[in-house]
């Protein structure tokens, strides 16, 4: 495989998140460089956030090994334990079934990068700590549902 072109990648935005949700992660984008390079048992993203932006509504994987590494700027880390601040270099490691919320703010005036990689489950469930929402993915189709395990049916007026 020759040297991936990252100018080249589409550049990939928006959500998989139902409403009211999908509006969270405005100003994240992510080019998918396990898919260009034709990897298929991890994924890895390179993953920016606008001023301002979040990386995810926090969650957690079941069945997903994650990890992250900061490659430009700088984040707040919010986990279970609270928060905490990371420049490039600085790495963190979710592993899968470990129900430890996560994600990534750019509070900053800058653009900032991180490299996430993670295992690809052929059926994932993720739990999102601070929300009443649970996503499994399967086949590639996301189904979200409620914790207690109903379907999720986005607010009236906010459908997709």
């Amino acid at each position: 495989m020759p040297k991936l072109d990252l100018a080249s990648l589409p550049v990939r935005t928006g959500s998989i998140y139902p409403p009211p949700y999908d509006t969270l992660v405005a100003g994240r984008s992510s080019l998918r460089l396990g898919e260009a390079g034709g990897l298929t048992q991890f994924g890895v993203n390179l993953v920016t956030l606008a001023p301002g932006a979040m990386s995810s509504m926090r969650h957690w994987h079941l069945a997903e090994d994650e990890f992250v590494m900061v490659t430009e700027g700088r984040f707040i880390m919010v986990t279970d334990a609270g928060e905490t601040e990371m420049g490039p270099g600085d790495c963190a490691a979710f592993p899968a079934n470990t129900p430890d919320g996560h994600h990534f703010l750019n509070r900053t005036g800058r653009p900032a990068t991180f490299l996430v990689i993670g295992s690809k489950a052929p059926r994932e469930v993720a739990t999102y700590s601070d929300e009443d929402l649970v996503v499994t993915v399967e086949a590639g189709r996301a189904t979200f549902t409620h914790k207690d395990g109903r379907p999720y049916i986005a607010p009236k007026g906010e459908q997709k």
